[in-house]
């Protein structure tokens, strides 16, 4: 038997053994079990006890979820996770569809620098990033001093406004969360717009489309599906908020968020019961939004090609 008859194929010599794939996905496996799934256990458990911590429990039955549906501070936080969901899918995907569109333009120059720069603040902390825009709506801060250099606002810095009060408090605490995302949609949005035959891009501009009618016709059908992977994050992310928010004003001026409000339950006055509760509220509500999305977005786009 000749050497060449002796060596198997390059892809049969690669492939691991069923041992070894189940081997590979023990470890994930128990990893999710422990960390995802065995806490929410808990959690549906825990709700249904009057808890305070330790090994003293009260069984409640549904007491807790009665009072839940009656908690109208809840459902207030839950009206803001939504608001946050809004506008967070406008101005971070829209926002990032936007300047993917620019960046790739062939009137810009320098895209790797536009894409390092759009990207950057993704990788800074939540914490950072609220401790920095609080610094920038101080009444004495840098939003306050710019507008006052430009002759919008007068007169002492006391008198300026206070940006974080309770008629503009919800929308501000927002805007670092925009800001901080557009980039990380955007190199989403890049790699999936990258992955499109160039050649369609060639047909459309023989055809006599324009930029703005090629990003419309051309690369939101082509991108769909990538875009519906962006919204699901969008969504589940917005929906358990809780780091900026809690720098910035703890929930305070009517900025309360589900987690936040269930964090305040639990830690704070020791109702782990209730605090259990709310978890178990914020998964299926934030499921529920999830799937209703996906719902809506796949019924505008039956009857998109792609």
């Amino acid at each position: 038997m000749t050497l060449s008859q002796k060596r198997r194929p390059v892809s049969t010599a690669i492939r691991p053994s069923p041992v070894t794939l189940l081997l590979y996905l023990f470890v994930p496996c128990i990893l999710f079990v422990f960390t995802v799934f065995a806490p929410l256990i808990i959690a549906v458990i825990n709700s249904f006890y009057e808890w305070k911590g330790g090994p003293l429990k009260t069984p409640t039955g549904f007491d807790n979820y009665r009072a839940l549906f009656q908690d109208s501070i809840f459902w207030g936080a839950f009206g803001h996770n939504i608001y946050l969901v809004v506008v967070c899918i406008i101005g971070q995907i829209g926002l990032a569809f936007i300047l993917v569109m620019f960046v790739n333009s062939k009137l810009t120059h320098c895209k790797g620098v536009h894409r390092t720069f759009g990207f950057f603040p993704s990788t800074i902390s939540a914490v950072c990033i609220g401790m920095i825009w609080t610094i920038i709506y101080l009444q004495d801060g840098l939003l306050n001093t710019v507008l006052s250099k430009l002759g919008i606002l007068s007169g002492t810095w006391m008198k300026w406004p206070n940006w974080l009060g309770e008629s503009h408090a919800m929308l501000m605490v927002t805007i670092p969360l925009v800001w901080q995302y557009i980039g990380y949609y955007m190199v989403i949005l890049f790699a999936a717009i990258a992955s499109i035959d160039g050649e369609i891009f060639e047909a459309a501009t023989i055809d006599g489309a324009t930029g703005f009618q090629t990003a419309i016709h051309v690369t939101l059908p082509l991108i769909k599906n990538t875009l519906l992977v962006c919204l699901t994050l969008c969504i589940a992310g917005n929906m358990k908020a809780f780091d900026n928010i809690y720098v910035m004003t703890r929930g305070q001026h009517n900025t309360m968020v589900m987690a936040l409000y269930s964090w305040q339950i639990s830690l704070q006055q020791g109702n782990l019961g209730y605090g259990s509760t709310l978890s178990v509220a914020i998964f299926v509500v934030s499921l529920a939004v999830i799937g209703g999305s996906q719902w809506i977005v796949k019924r505008l786009t039956k009857g998109v090609e792609v």
